[in-house]
């Protein structure tokens, strides 16, 4: 009996000794589990196997089993206790703290680095986005989820995809890389590397990108956009593009809602489709409405076929012509009534209503911009109607010409000399005439021109602004042409009309022509540029001004100028020596870019210095007429034909009155000419205030 009660007491012992190194154990397990512990809370099955010599732990059906403050669940797993490694089959998910869920079909687990590897149907999400991939990797304790086999995150109705992608759960940013697609149903995106933050939704640009909405593309290597609202401020130098205008700046804000584009520093802004450029180091850009607006030293570029036209001012706007305000051509027997009926007035109110352009525009400049309009407006709409009615007829004449529709006929001698002229006293006269009778070819370009002009009028009053080609046809086609009206029902025209406006300090250069004045307004319906407030243009050596210039254009190039009111030619023969012709109105034709010939009809005055061949000033001749003819060869001015009333002195050089050989408001503005285009481009820099080099005639007792 002693000896069992020993035995049995021994067994007490131990038994008690295994229960107190049991409970010892957990109390240390539990001080001493940092998280890195994987408990199992549930499971169906547990089978203990051994694979290569590996003791494993295999649970099956409805798993559970928790680390620090995530739960996984899966079908079946296996635990290797030694290194705190499982392997997971079959629906798994992983729930981090209720704000990651994590979801697949195979889950490699490493519980000591607590990093996760997903694959087959893998995804992450944190109840707002969703990142998939044929692998994805989580890192439990950085909270940063990776795929680097490809996949794709879901964000509302944006999906972005790439090679590889980083997601940081806790900033709510994603980077991706390699071969980036964003598809929006408003865009698309592509890019080799993006920032992109699921909860603002602005995706940061640090690496060449291409942003396509079906409209317009931006081509940019740094910035932010705004995924969802459009909105995007751009750096280093970024590109927008349409099918016809391209945009490009050191910096861009942009919203696409609006369709507006603010560009700064050294803007660049071209319309293919009219083949200009504008320059600026500031511009705002309506993408919708196609206009801009560039108030930082603008510079616009005219490319023509042969020639490259410079425009430059302080303030530049352009725009589309509306649909209701564009004139849809009549049948041309209806023109007639349209001529008479002032059609400057027809092209003008588009300055007025232009005036609204300035409401939405930002504070700084609206105010600007609305004076500088009412300022146009008021120096050209108001001045046109009065001079529209007194237009010279197509060709040049002045429209009181002759009854019958003939020229009329000035006073001559019976050898055909102006009544002036006496070739046998007078070896001056003599001299002039023999110079006239060198120009045997221009003789005949005269009489041509002057019996295309007596055609043109007789076939009907057509409006100069018409196409040459036009004007030709008519003439060609008859009287009959005039009664015959054109099927326009099928005729669709889709191409858009730009005007052009310019404020204050305007210069335009060009190889034929240059000029200055304070406004400009241009339009590709008629192509015809508009110059207000003190025009001075000059082509080769000869000065043109007037109140107002209207210069017509061809391909970019000149055709045809038309100078109103208080109207001077003015060309430098010899130091304070300068022909002069002045009249209401001046018109001059262009070829190949240098004067042919001028008209100037109405109070027409001239004075001019006779040379000898070897240019010599021999004699000055000061007249009045009705209308005068100057020709021009290459450029340089020929000779004159006095055609009305022809009333005038000749004096020899040195007996000429000296106070009587300025024009009334004569002026010689050379000082004001522009003498290169990289003068106009320099105006980048602050411009200096020019002193006033104006020579003005005194007036006469």
């Amino acid at each position: 009996m002693q000896h069992l009660a020993k035995v049995g007491l021994i067994l007490a012992g131990i038994c008690l000794g295994s229960m107190f190194s049991a409970k010892a154990q957990d109390t240390l397990r539990q001080k001493t589990d940092t998280g890195k512990v994987i408990h199992i809370i549930d499971a169906e099955t547990l089978n203990v196997i051994t694979k290569n010599g590996v003791s494993l732990n295999r649970f099956i059906n409805h798993v559970i089993f928790r680390q620090g403050n995530t739960l996984f669940f899966c079908d079946s797993t296996f635990i290797d206790k030694a290194t705190n490694v499982l392997d997971a089959y079959g629906h798994i998910h992983i729930n981090q703290a209720d704000s990651i869920h994590i979801y697949g079909d195979y889950l490699h687990y490493e519980g000591e680095t607590r990093l996760a590897t997903m694959r087959d149907n893998a995804r992450l999400t944190d109840g707002k986005v969703t990142i998939s991939g044929p692998e994805l990797q989580y890192d439990m304790n950085a909270r940063i989820g990776t795929y680097t086999r490809g996949g794709k995150l879901v964000n509302g109705s944006s999906v972005l995809t790439s090679q590889e992608a980083f997601y940081y759960a806790d900033t709510k940013d994603v980077y991706f890389k390699k071969n980036v697609l964003l598809v929006d149903p408003e865009y698309t995106l592509t890019t080799d590397t993006l920032l992109y933050n699921t909860i603002s939704k602005v995706a940061t640009i640090v690496a060449p990108t291409t942003i396509n909405d079906g409209k317009t593309i931006m081509y940019t290597t740094s910035g932010e956009y705004n995924t969802e609202t459009g909105e995007g401020n751009f750096d280093s130098r970024p590109t927008i593009e349409d099918s016809a205008t391209t945009i490009t700046a050191d910096r861009i804000i942009m919203d696409k809602r609006t369709g507006m584009a603010y560009a700064y520093g050294n803007m660049v802004y071209r319309d293919t489709a009219q083949h200009m450029s504008l320059l600026s180091n500031y511009g705002t850009v309506n993408q919708t409405k196609k206009t801009i607006l560039a108030t930082q030293h603008p510079l616009m570029i005219l490319e023509g076929k042969t020639d490259t036209m410079y425009l430059s001012a302080d303030t530049l706007y352009s725009a589309i012509l509306g649909k209701d305000s564009i004139n849809v051509r009549k049948p041309l027997k209806d023109t007639i009534p349209i001529v008479k009926e002032k059609p400057a007035e027809k092209e003008m109110p588009d300055l007025a209503k232009a005036d609204s352009i300035a409401k939405a525009l930002p504070d700084s400049t609206a105010k600007a911009l609305s004076d500088s309009i009412q300022s146009v407006v008021k120096a050209g709409v108001d001045s046109i109607p009065a001079i529209a009615q007194q237009l010279p007829a197509p060709g040049g004449l002045p429209p009181g010409k002759a009854p019958g529709g003939k020229p009329p006929v000035p006073p001559t001698q019976p050898n055909g000399n102006p009544p002036f002229l006496n070739t046998k006293s007078d070896t001056t006269a003599r001299k002039f005439q023999e110079s006239l009778q060198k120009a045997n070819g221009i003789a005949d370009r005269e009489r041509d021109s002057l019996i295309n002009v007596v055609d043109t009028a007789k076939l009907a009053k057509v409006n100069p602004a018409l196409p040459k080609d036009v004007r030709d046809s008519l003439v060609k086609a008859g009287p009959d042409v005039l009664h015959q009206k054109p099927d326009t029902s099928k005729a669709k025209d889709t191409t858009e009309i730009r005007y052009i406006m310019a404020w204050h300090n305007v210069k335009i250069y060009s190889d034929s022509l240059q000029g200055v004045a304070d406004s400009v307004y241009y339009s590709t319906k008629d192509s015809i540029f508009r110059f207000y407030r003190n025009p001075v243009l000059w082509a080769n050596s000869t000065q043109l001004s007037g109140d107002t210039i209207h210069l017509y254009t061809k391909n970019q190039t000149a055709d045809k100028i038309y100078l109103t009111q208080n109207s001077l030619i003015v060309k430098e023969v010899s130091a304070d020596l300068y022909d002069q012709i002045k009249g209401n109105f001046i018109t001059g034709y262009f070829i190949n870019q240098s004067l042919d010939w001028m008209h100037v009809d109405g109070n027409a005055e001239s004075i001019y210095y006779v040379q000898d061949d070897d240019g010599s000033i021999i004699s000055v001749n000061k007249t009045l007429s009705g209308v005068i003819n100057m020709y021009f060869i290459e450029g340089q001015l020929h000779h004159v034909n006095f055609i009305k009333d022809p009333e005038g002195t000749m004096y020899p050089f040195g007996q000429r009155p000296i106070d009587q050989m300025k024009l009334p408001n004569f002026k010689w503005e050379i000082k004001r000419r522009p003498k290169s285009k990289y003068e106009l481009i320099g105006g980048v820099k602050e411009k200096e205030q020019a002193p006033d080099t104006t020579t003005e005639a005194t007036s006469l007792p």
